[in-house]
C-alpha cells in the first residue's frame, strides 16, 4: 500500500510541475458572434452533382442564390470582476487572424491571456475573409483572387532575419527575439487575404465598435489603418488606440485629425527596421498622421523600443520572447490614460 501511495504522490507531483500557473482571474462569460456583412446574390452559374462523403450519393449543388458575406467573427472573454473600465479589442494584421493574440507559437500565453490577467475583458476578432469570418466566391463576389504569404516572405518581411533559402538555410538577425525554432508552427497561422476588401473590412470593424464599445483598440500591421479610421468615425467610443507597427494610416490632408484629439494614441515600433528596405518606408504615413494628431492638440505617443533599450523585437513582437515586457509597457500606458481602476 505504501508503494502505491508513494507512486501516486510522485505522479501528482510531476503533474503539478508540468501544469501552467493558474490564471489570476475569474471568467464570467466566454462567447462569440459575427458582426457586419451583407447579403450577396449569385445567378447564372451552372449546377453540378457533388459527392461530399465517400460512399454517399451525389447531391445536386446549385451555386445560385443568396449568401452571407463580408462578416467579421469575434470571440470574447468577459471577467467576473474586470479592473479595466472598458474592454480591449485586439485586431490582427494582413494574412493573419485572431490567432495572432492567442497562444504563441512556442506554446506560451499570448496577449489575450496577458490582458485577461491584467483585468481586461478581451475581444479577439477574425476580420472579413479571415479564419472563422469565412470568405466568398470570386470573382462573383470578391473581385480578386486570394493572396498567400510564403514562409520566405514572412521570415524576411517580418524582420526575423535577412535571408531565407527555400528548403535550405534560414539566417536570423543577431539578437532578434522571435523563437525561431517555432517559426514553422507560426507559418501555419497564415490565411488567404484579398486586396480588394478594405472597404468591407472597415465597415465590419466600425460595426464592431458600434456594438461593443466604449473600448480600447489594439491593432497590428494592416490593422493599423482600420483602427485609425475607426477612431475617426467613432471618437466617442474608442477611448484609446494602440497601434503595433501600423503599415498604413489616413492621409492628414484628407481627414480632420482634430476629431481624435481626445483619443489618446500610442504607436509601437520594434527593431531592425533599418535592415529591411520596405520598413524604412512603412512608418512614413503613420508618423505623418501621428504628427497631425499632435498638431491638432491631441495625444499621440511613440514607443521606439530599441531607443528605449528594448532590443531585438520583430514585426511579430506579440510573439517574441519578451512579448510580456512589451505588453506591460502598453498596459502601463493605458493605466496612465485612467482607463484601469
Amino acid at each position: 500500500m505504501r508503494s502505491i501511495r508513494t507512486s501516486l504522490m510522485a505522479v501528482m507531483a510531476v503533474a503539478a510541475t508540468s501544469l501552467p500557473a493558474l490564471a489570476d482571474y475569474l471568467v464570467r462569460e466566454v462567447g462569440s458572434f459575427h458582426v457586419g456583412g451583407r447579403t450577396a446574390t449569385v445567378s447564372g452559374m451552372p449546377t453540378r452533382d457533388v459527392v461530399f462523403s465517400p460512399g454517399a450519393p451525389p447531391i445536386k449543388v446549385d451555386p445560385n442564390g443568396e449568401f452571407a458575406v463580408e462578416q467579421m467573427y469575434v470571440q470574447y472573454v468577459k471577467l467576473a470582476q474586470p479592473k479595466a473600465k472598458v474592454p480591449i479589442l485586439l485586431w490582427h494584421g494582413g494574412g493573419l487572424s485572431g490567432v495572432t493574440w492567442e497562444t504563441k507559437p512556442d506554446g506560451k500565453p499570448g496577449w489575450q491571456q496577458f490582458f485577461l490577467n491584467s483585468g481586461y475583458d478581451v475581444y479577439v476578432s477574425d476580420a472579413v475573409e479571415r479564419g472563422r469570418a469565412s470568405w466568398a466566391r470570386y470573382p462573383e463576389i470578391f473581385k480578386s483572387e486570394p493572396m498567400f504569404r510564403t514562409k520566405k516572405e514572412a521570415w524576411e518581411l517580418f524582420r526575423i532575419g535577412p535571408s531565407y533559402e527555400v528548403g535550405g538555410q534560414r539566417v536570423a538577425f543577431e539578437g532578434q527575439q522571435f523563437p525561431i525554432e517555432t517559426f514553422d508552427q507560426f507559418a501555419m497561422q497564415g490565411v488567404p487575404r484579398w486586396v480588394t476588401n478594405d472597404a468591407a473590412t472597415q465597415k465590419a470593424y466600425d460595426a464592431l465598435v458600434e456594438k461593443v464599445c466604449p473600448c480600447i483598440v489594439v491593432v497590428h500591421s494592416q490593422g493599423g489603418s482600420f483602427g485609425f479610421n475607426a477612431a475617426l468615425a467613432a471618437p466617442d467610443k474608442i477611448k484609446a488606440l494602440v497601434a503595433i507597427e501600423p503599415s498604413g494610416a489616413p492621409d492628414p490632408a484628407a481627414v480632420d485629425a482634430g476629431k481624435v484629439k481626445a483619443v489618446p494614441h500610442l504607436i509601437v515600433w520594434g527593431d531592425f527596421r533599418d535592415k529591411v528596405a520596405v520598413w524604412q518606408r512603412l512608418p512614413i504615413a503613420p508618423t505623418k498622421y501621428r504628427d497631425a494628431i499632435v498638431a491638432a492638440g491631441g495625444k499621440a505617443d511613440v514607443f521606439d523600443l530599441p531607443g528605449m533599450g528594448i532590443k531585438g523585437n520583430t514585426h511579430m513582437l506579440m510573439m517574441d520572447r519578451n512579448s510580456d515586457e512589451v505588453a506591460r509597457l502598453i498596459h502601463d500606458w493605458i493605466v496612465k490614460q485612467r482607463l484601469v481602476n
